[in-house]
């Protein structure tokens, strides 16, 4: 399964990082944030693009499993 890093960017770069992510990987993707706001942003987007997730949270960062 295809990984992203979206650390230390700001909003809206964790939305478009993931957007691009599952251009090429529609299948589903891992993304890795390193705040609230950007897991409540690409949460809200997956949901609306139809995607079931999950969210764990890995010491400072959180883990958002996106699949179709």
């Amino acid at each position: 399964m295809k990984k992203i890093d979206t650390s230390g960017t700001g909003c809206p770069q964790p939305v478009l990082m993931t957007k691009k992510a599952l251009e090429g990987s529609p299948e589903g993707i891992d993304i890795i944030v390193d705040n609230n706001t950007a897991k409540n942003n690409v949460a809200r987007f997956l949901k609306n693009s139809g995607y079931n997730f999950s969210i764990k949270e890995e010491a400072d960062n959180f883990l958002i499993e996106a699949r179709k």
